[in-house]
């Protein structure tokens, strides 16, 4: 909405000093007609309205301003005629300002600050000065023997892959190394060891009564002495390179060398046996098909010796084909036997003639063999019609036993090319170890690391230190 002239603008509602002189110096309304309130009544310009109040304005501000200075002195002449009446004291001033906490006072030595150093003294340097003596005037000297080896695999290729240059000569298996790593860790090994060796002994030459951390305490179970073992046998495996590293310690360098030795043999001895094992697995399957085909090779010709042992034939074969061949010769004396008949009918006409009754008893008998034959041939029936077939199935068993011994030959056959195939493949690949760090013997004890020992218990001994110490305040805190 448009703002009247009724309504007082922004500055002078905020301020009640101009309002009030706006109200002073309104004007009032003329009361007579007369030609001056005709012309101030008459309307006015823009612009007159503006600078009238503007004017009113700067009166307003002035009238204030005035107001303020006068509230202002009589403001100052008060304060000074109450000093004169009533001085302040500088300490009731000083009171009725504003509270401010003094400052801390000096901290004092309390009985939890001596019970931190003397902490610190006791669980710290105490420690340290218990593990230096015990390390340097206690600790037996140990000396290491050294051995670094691998299991090699060695290829021998056949004729032909050597002749076209592409076999592998050797190369390494990893799975055979992490079997070592486990075997040289083994309680298998360590009583091998100690019934060559006696570690027992061996070990307890540190004198278990003057250091008793780090030597071994005699006689002990063999639990003892393989967690003993683990402690003085360290085994590296890089299952990259397929390397195994070994560190033998012991009291006199001779020991610390012959354990090691000990060791490589026995790990030889069983890379060997696990040769062995592979090439009986790889042979096993093979040789036990070859065992099959023998029996069954045996069977069948167990058989066929049995049928000519009862027929006393050897083949029928040959028995078929002479019989075929006196057969075909009866028929030609048959077929010769008809034609002289023939021959002696035509040239006479008496059928007693002694020459023509010959030629048909010549014919009968010719018949009459050929028909035995046939029958023991089994290629017709007799006068009765009895179908002898006696030497037909002598020859099918025959025949069936022939089959069986043939199947069995073939079968030895496949099984024993399968069996020298699967032996001369388990014999091309050969493991054994080969070292590259022959046992070493120790010139100089190397342990205890007496000072890298020493560093360790320093900073285990302070972070526990601290630790409880921080446990202790936050405790104290929480009360």
């Amino acid at each position: 909405m448009a703002k009247t002239d009724t309504q007082p603008d922004a500055e002078t509602a905020a301020d009640p000093a101009v309002s009030a002189s706006k109200e002073t110096v309104k004007p009032t309304a003329p009361e007579t007609d007369t030609p001056a309130a005709k012309d101030a009544a008459a309307p006015v310009s823009m612009e007159e309205r503006k600078a009238q109040k503007i004017r009113e304005r700067q009166e307003a501000i002035a009238e204030v301003e005035a107001a303020r200075a006068a509230k202002l002195a009589t403001l100052v002449k008060d304060v000074e005629k109450l000093d004169e009446d009533d001085p302040i004291d500088p300490q009731e001033a000083d009171a009725a300002k504003p509270a401010v906490a003094p400052p801390a006072e000096p901290e004092q030595v309390r009985g939890r600050h001596v019970a931190v150093v003397v902490s610190f003294l006791i669980f710290v340097v105490g420690t340290i000065a218990l593990s230096a003596w015990y390390l340097w005037e206690r600790a037996a000297d140990r000396y290491v023997s050294e051995a670094g080896f691998s299991v090699r695999t060695e290829e021998i290729g056949s004729a032909i892959e050597l002749l076209g240059g592409v076999a592998e000569l050797s190369g390494s298996s990893s799975s055979d190394t992490d079997i070592l790593y486990k075997f040289i860790q083994s309680q298998e090994l360590v009583r091998t060891v100690d019934a060559a060796l006696d570690l027992r002994m061996l070990w307890a030459k540190g004198d278990p009564d003057v250091d008793p951390i780090f030597t071994y305490h005699a006689p002990g179970s063999i639990e003892d002495l393989t967690d003993y073992w683990r402690r003085m046998v360290k085994v590296y495996n890089d299952s990259g390179t397929g390397l195994i590293d070994l560190e033998v310690q012991a009291f006199t360098p001779e020991d610390a060398q012959a354990i090691a030795q000990m060791i490589y043999d026995e790990s030889s001895l069983m890379i060997n046996r696990l040769s062995a094992i592979a090439r009986e697995d790889a042979t096993r399957y093979a040789r036990e098909e070859l065992e099959t085909a023998v029996e069954r090779l045996k069977t069948a010709r167990e058989a066929v010796t049995r049928f000519r042992n009862v027929n006393q034939i050897v083949s029928p074969d040959s028995t078929l084909q002479i019989q075929t061949g006196l057969l075909s010769s009866l028929e030609q004396q048959l077929a010769q036997a008809l034609i002289d008949a023939d021959i002696l009918r035509q040239t006479t006409t008496n059928d007693s003639d002694p020459r023509l009754q010959q030629a048909e008893r010549r014919r009968n008998v010719i018949e009459e063999r050929i028909r035995e034959e046939r029958n023991k041939l089994g290629l017709g029936a007799d006068e009765n019609g009895d179908n002898h077939t006696a030497f037909v199935n002598l020859v099918g068993e025959f025949e069936r036993l022939s089959v069986d011994r043939e199947f069995a030959e073939q079968s030895y056959t496949a099984a024993l090319a399968a069996f020298d195939a699967a032996v001369a493949e388990s014999r091309r690949q050969s493991r054994y170890i080969a070292a590259h760090v022959q046992p070493t013997l120790a010139e100089t004890a190397v342990r205890p690391d007496r000072m890298g020992t020493l560093g360790l218990v320093t900073l285990f001994s302070f972070l526990i230190w601290s630790i409880v110490v921080l446990i202790g305040y936050s405790l104290r805190d929480r009360r």
